[in-house]
């Protein structure tokens, strides 16, 4: 059942998609459909999830689970990862790449490979006050208080 992100409890678990490209308007208005009908149906063992979203920077698609009365599941995992897997075909973009950084340059949010983040941390391109997003977050507590950090206080740091 599609609950807006914002009446979530902080304790809702979150997934984060980070893209390597920007989002268009029209794709945020088309993926935002998307969205609102995959949530609207998404439940596990026949349960209906409670979940919001939210697109952050036009970049980033969060999807935040209540799991106060019903948690998801292997089965409805796998079917929010077909889900997101179908949003990287339609739109020709990556979203499940873990392997890739966003940060911000100013207002505009970067994207690079780890390999190219370590070495614009070894050149000084990037120091322990860029923030960075910290898409390890696992629930929406941490997304709101942690989720955009300076490096020096994610996993990042062990590259600067």
């Amino acid at each position: 059942m599609l609950v807006e992100f914002n009446t979530l409890p902080e304790t809702a678990r979150v997934w984060i998609y980070q893209c390597n490209r920007s989002f268009s308007e029209s794709e945020m208005a088309e993926i935002g459909f998307d969205l609102d009908a995959f949530l609207t149906s998404w439940t596990a063992h026949g349960n209906d999830l409670q979940a919001g979203y939210e697109i952050k920077y036009k970049r980033f698609i969060v999807i935040a689970l209540d799991q106060t009365d019903q948690s998801a599941t292997g089965c409805s995992i796998d079917a929010s990862v077909r889900f997101i897997q179908a949003l990287e075909k339609k739109y020709d973009v990556l979203l499940l790449d873990k392997m890739n950084v966003s940060y911000k340059q100013g207002e505009f949010v970067a994207y690079k490979s780890l390999l190219d983040f370590k070495a614009m941390a070894k050149q000084k391109a990037v120091s322990k006050n860029t923030i960075v997003f910290n898409n390890l977050v696992t629930n929406k507590g941490e997304y709101l208080e942690h989720w955009e950090v300076p490096a020096s206080e994610s996993w990042h740091a062990r590259f600067l």
